[in-house]
Order: structure tokens, then sequence, then C-alpha cells
């Protein structure tokens, strides 16, 4: 099922990702929660990610880094802010500098995770991710977060 909807508001700045999955709201609250299991669908197919930490609990920290295909290593960083597993998960998300420290050069965004189970064992999954700006919106749109994230979470079904 994967990927069904992709809503960009530039009025709110949000852009929301739904995805459907025939799968237990467990399971796939699973592929957050396991950093083995999120490592093999956060980011697109040709940067796989490596969680170098993972504390899912409120105020806990994430770092991470993608290898792309010409050995890059991009880097980024979570915040969660808010967690009620296994229906919800709000982080802030942004680039991070080699160090694995957030890149106070660019925008960081707020992600809002939410899973819900809709009839015949599938699972819901709503990701709507929060701009500080028009032009921070801009910028990660035309860095291909859309497209990224699209192909990311179209991942999730062959774990599951």
């Amino acid at each position: 099922m994967s990927v069904t909807d992709v809503q960009k508001d530039p009025i709110n700045l949000t852009m929301t990702i739904d995805a459907e999955f025939e799968a237990a709201i467990g399971d796939v609250w699973n592929l957050f929660a396991d950093p083995r299991k999120l490592e093999r669908w956060w980011g697109p197919p040709a940067y796989p990610a490596t969680f170098v930490e993972h504390d899912l609990s409120p105020g806990g920290r994430m770092s991470f880094f993608m290898t792309g295909p010409e050995g890059d290593q991009p880097r980024g960083w979570w915040r969660v802010l808010e967690l009620d597993a296994p229906r919800r998960l709000v982080f802030e998300n942004g680039l991070a500098g080699a160090d694995g420290d957030p890149d106070p050069s660019m925008p960081f965004m707020v992600m809002r995770v939410s899973l819900s189970e809709l009839p015949g064992g599938v699972t819901r999954v709503r990701v709507t991710t929060s701009f500080p700006s028009a032009a921070a919106m801009e910028q990660f749109l035309t860095r291909g977060m859309e497209e990224g994230l699209n192909q990311a979470i179209s991942q999730m079904d062959a774990i599951l």
C-alpha cells in the first residue's frame, strides 16, 4: 500500500504525507522504535541511514548519517518532543555538522507522526512536517525533501 497522499500547504507551512500498511500498529511503531529497523527505511534508497544515537524518549536525541552512492555522508539529528507509543511521535529534525551536532546555519523542522488503526488490520501513518518559515519550506523542498521522504516511507512495506 504505502504512500497514499501528499499535501503541501504553503499558507500553514506544512507538508503532510499519508501512508497505509497492512500491518498491526505495534509492528509499524517498531519501525521507529528499533534503530536497526529505522535504518532500513529512513532516507531514500540511495542514502541508507546509520543511527549512532537512538533515545526514543521525551527529550531524547537521535543522530544519524546517511551514506550516498559516492561515499558522501550527510548527517542529521532528531530531538524527541512528545511520545505516546504506539500512536504518536513528535520530534525536531534537522541537518547536522560533521560532529553530529545541529548545524546552526540550517533551519530545522518539527515532524508529527501519528499512527491509527483502520479496519482490516491496516495502519495509517501520517507524517506532518512543520517548517519555521516559507523560505525554510522552499529550501527543504528544493533539496528534494518531498521525494526523499516519499521514497523513505515507501521502503517500510518491505520491512513489515
